[in-house]
């Protein structure tokens, strides 16, 4: 073929989700598999995933999968995408080792999926495409834009990068290669747009460390950390401070125990020896001598942190004392309940530290003069913000048009845009037929907009149950209307109104015996429908309205 088409699944128009099908000569690349953490409107799910029917009805066309950090929003789709396709997955060794925990935790057949290691730097071949990694710098370990080369030229895919020249590690994005890369006529570039608005360059992580050791040096009493569990590079500024100012760390919530071990044990956290203590073990230490490292940045309901705000966790009760250390800034959607959980901590007494106030934390995304840099590298012909909400993109790729990219070859893509890239021209070319999937506990997919509307309802207005009793043989009405409620009134209150309903049920039943009216759907629905007449009449609400018909 003579073009290449690319699909997103997700990761445009929105943060997370992140997963990009790339089609050369009839054969399918998969980059990523992220989840999206839901929004306020997605009641009671847990999880977004990218919908995987364009890949289940051409699995046999896959040639693998490459992955380009180990972040929940590029590898949190892993287990429940394999269940259903069994392919080959290739990333560095940390991303690997956060996904074989992953798998081993929720996916029973973990060891039939081949995961194949590639170190930055390093150029591999996954069927018909062959991949190189290229180290760039992000909030995790390892972190890498991918090159795909084709015959047309190569493709950048940079979806998660900053510049960082005091990295951690000590180790710099490789921007040799990339300009090497760049020479070589690059056909397109796809480039984080997080921070596509926000001017100047992204501070270091260098800059967390020093803001965290001023409160190691400040604090008195015990010290409590709370950052992302993948945040491998926050966590060693802990382990740091906490050997300098002579504490222990202890460490609390399950992710943050599993990746610190995993980090530890392929060498890209260094704990020092004595260290690291049991969480059981601090009640015998002074406050001075205590730090905590824990989830909950997020405000998630079962955090340990947010289990603490809410005096719930059963080692820990937060103090007068504490210093308590948010260091993350709330992903878009998580406002609310990151500002409840740092009110819930002020109230215990806590010394709150958090991003608004102190800068205790930095971002792992490109501004817009790094952007700048990786599209002046790279010199693209075709180029495709990603990794952002609908207006990221937009400030993105007008950026990219001050660079000297023709608008016709910059592209705002959609979930399920297929995208065609020629020699001479880029276009859309099509859609594929997807929607959100969403998981709920161990349900996939069996959560729709059916039921999320009937969870709008029930926690706006609530529900309203009407219990008839029919005579089985006669088909006729020999008890109730009873009426049950939860979340529409407090019956012991409303009496007057229920008994009002009851009384206007009856004479609808009673009508429906004179007119000989057996069949459950008809009396079912004048029921609903009465009722629904009254209560909005009454008192102006819409709550769900449920009759039950029992013969006996």
């Amino acid at each position: 073929m003579d073009s290449i088409r690319v699909i997103p699944l997700g990761g445009v128009g929105e943060i997370g989700k992140n997963m990009m099908i790339l089609e050369k000569d009839k054969r399918l690349l998969i980059i990523d598999a992220g989840v999206k953490f839901p929004e306020g409107d997605l009641l009671g799910i847990d999880l977004v995933i990218p919908d995987i029917s364009y890949l289940l009805e051409n699995q046999e066309r896959i040639d693998g999968m490459v992955l380009t950090h180990g972040h929940e929003d590029h590898i949190g789709a892993l287990p429940f995408i394999l269940d259903q396709l069994n392919i080959p997955i290739y990333g560095n060794r940390l991303t690997l080792g956060l996904v074989k925990a992953k798998l081993s935790e929720n996916f029973s057949a973990a060891d039939d999926i081949k995961l194949q290691e590639v170190s930055p730097g390093e150029k591999t071949s996954i069927g018909n495409f062959t991949v190189e990694l290229i180290r760039v710098n992000h909030s995790i370990a390892e972190t890498c834009a991918l090159a795909i080369f084709t015959d047309l030229g190569p493709i950048v895919y940079a979806s998660d990068f900053k510049f960082d020249q005091t990295p951690v590690d000590g180790i710099v994005a490789d921007f040799h290669r990339l300009g090497e890369i760049g020479d070589m006529g690059v056909l397109a570039l796809f480039s984080d747009s997080t921070n596509a608005e926000v001017e100047g360059y992204t501070f270091s992580e260098k800059v967390v460390g020093e803001k965290i050791e001023e409160v190691f040096i400040s604090s008195r009493g015990r010290i409590i950390v709370a950052t992302f569990a993948s945040n491998i590079h926050r966590m060693q500024h802990v382990f740091d401070a906490a050997q300098k100012y002579n504490r222990k760390v202890a460490i609390t919530g399950r992710s943050m125990i599993n990746n610190c071990q995993i980090a530890h044990e392929l060498g890209y956290l260094n704990i020092p020896e004595g260290i690291l203590v049991e969480l059981r073990d601090i009640s015998k230490l002074e406050n001075d001598q205590i730090a905590i490292l824990t989830t909950g940045s997020q405000g998630e309901p079962m955090a340990a942190l947010t289990r603490m705000a809410r005096n719930d966790h059963r080692q820990i009760s937060v103090h007068p004392g504490d210093t308590v250390l948010v260091s993350a800034s709330p992903i878009p959607g998580n406002e609310r309940v990151v500002g409840d959980t740092i009110n819930r901590l002020y109230r215990l007494g806590a010394k709150v530290v958090y991003q608004s106030i102190s800068g205790v934390h930095v971002s792992g995304h490109a501004s817009r003069e790094e952007l700048k840099l990786m599209c002046n590298l790279v010199k693209p012909k075709y180029f495709i913000p990603v990794h952002g909400e609908y207006r990221h993109l937009y400030h993105h790729a007008r950026l990219v048009e001050e660079l000297g990219i023709k608008k016709e070859n910059i592209f705002l893509l959609e979930p399920g845009s297929i995208l065609e890239l020629k020699a001479d021209k880029g276009e859309i070319v099509g859609n594929v037929d997807m929607d959100r999937v969403l998981v709920d506990g161990l349900g996939v997919g069996d959560v729709g907009n059916v039921v999320l509307r009937d969870r709008r309802m029930l926690s706006q207005d609530g529900i309203i149950v009407v219990v008839i009793i029919l005579d089985e043989e006669k088909g006729h009405i020999i008890g109730g209307p009873e009426i049950i409620t939860r979340g529409f009134v407090y019956i012991k209150e409303s009496e007057e109104l229920i008994n009002e309903a009851k009384a206007m049920l009856e004479n609808v039943l009673k009508e429906c015996q004179e007119k000989d009216i057996t069949k459950w759907s008809s009396i079912k629905n004048r029921i609903r429908k009465a009722l629904h007449n009254f209560v909005y009449q009454k008192i102006k609400r819409n709550p769900i309205i449920l009759p039950v018909i029992m013969e006996v």
